[in-house]
């Protein structure tokens, strides 16, 4: 198979965590030929369709930077692929969504693309929860700061986040003397101009905010729970969370079998659910992360899980 992997700048992988990294050193293992490319090389014309300028990429085995060499960029129809992978980390912002629209019409003129296009704009990572409140703790969504306070005086401790975040940035905590609800209400939204969501804070969190990885809907056998360290609340890893390998619980094994077959039918053959105790958080399904720290406390081989499933879905 020729794999093409649409990503951030290669030259920012921190090759030693990083789950692209791990899906293309697999790939390689394999013989395929990998190929990358960023979301600004895209182009579509009447003439061409939707075209890449795309370099080969060979893993070296060394470290830092030179963990690859890249041959010159050239124009590729993205049809000539026998499998795209769209790892492009958020924000969702307006350029991805004109990428997911660019790559939906290439998916007409044949390409293969993983996630889907259409199921990355149909599941927005906080908002797709909406589809499984019952599994959800209590949440609001609202750019309406006298709701947001409403909330927060029935729940008395919440978290107020942004829509379009990432590791955690942006993640506020307001517990019962509602200490500067008002100020951080107003900057998240914008002074009621942006909508954000808020959720029940949920103690659980001590133990873990867990990444439960769906792929072609089938759970990965272990979580990554993602605990946070000192006087953080988030766990996110990028926020300085521990990661902590464990196998799924029945809780987890449990929202896993409700969902993965559903966002599998989509097009969605990676998805990473995020759990805290026995309610879930978010559904993550731009690039959903934590292959290796899994395979390093485990032994479990999540990029191998994952290229069995691109192979038998091309």
């Amino acid at each position: 198979m020729h794999i093409l992997f649409i990503a951030d700048p290669l030259d920012s992988f921190k090759i030693y965590k990083d789950t692209t990294f791990a899906m293309m050193r697999e790939a390689a293992k394999r013989g395929h030929t990998i190929s990358s490319c960023e979301v600004q090389n895209l182009r579509w014309t009447q003439s061409t369709g939707v075209v890449a300028d795309t370099q080969a990429i060979r893993l070296t085995g060394q470290a830092g930077k030179a963990w690859y060499e890249a041959s010159p960029l050239q124009a590729t129809p993205i049809k000539a692929f026998d499998a795209v992978v769209m790892r492009k980390d958020p924000p969702f912002d307006s350029e991805y969504f004109y990428a997911t629209h660019l790559l939906e019409q290439a998916e007409r003129e044949g390409a293969k693309v993983f996630n889907s296009p259409r199921a990355l704009r149909d599941h927005p990572e906080k908002l797709a929860l909406m589809e499984f409140a019952h599994l959800a703790a209590p949440t609001l969504v609202t750019r309406d700061i006298a709701r947001i306070k409403a909330f927060h005086a029935e729940h008395k401790d919440v978290i107020l986040k942004p829509l379009d975040g990432m590791g955690g940035v942006g993640i506020f905590r307001v517990r019962d003397d509602a200490l500067n609800l008002g100020a951080i209400a107003e900057t998240l939204t914008a002074d009621g101009t942006q909508t954000i969501m808020a959720q029940r804070y949920l103690p659980a969190i001590k133990d873990g905010d867990k990444r439960v990885l769906l792929i072609a809907g089938k759970p990965v056998a272990y979580a990554l729970a993602r605990i946070p360290q000192g006087g953080e609340v988030r766990g996110n890893l990028a926020a300085g969370g521990k990661g902590v390998a464990q196998k799924l619980s029945e809780s987890d094994l449990k929202i896993a079998a409700e969902l993965g077959a559903t966002l599998a039918s989509r097009g969605l053959l990676l998805v990473g659910l995020d759990v805290i105790g026995d309610k879930l958080t978010e559904i993550n399904v731009t690039s959903p992360t934590c292959f290796q720290e899994i395979f390093d406390q485990t032994g479990f081989d999540v990029a191998a899980m994952f290229v069995d499933a691109l192979e038998a879905s091309s």
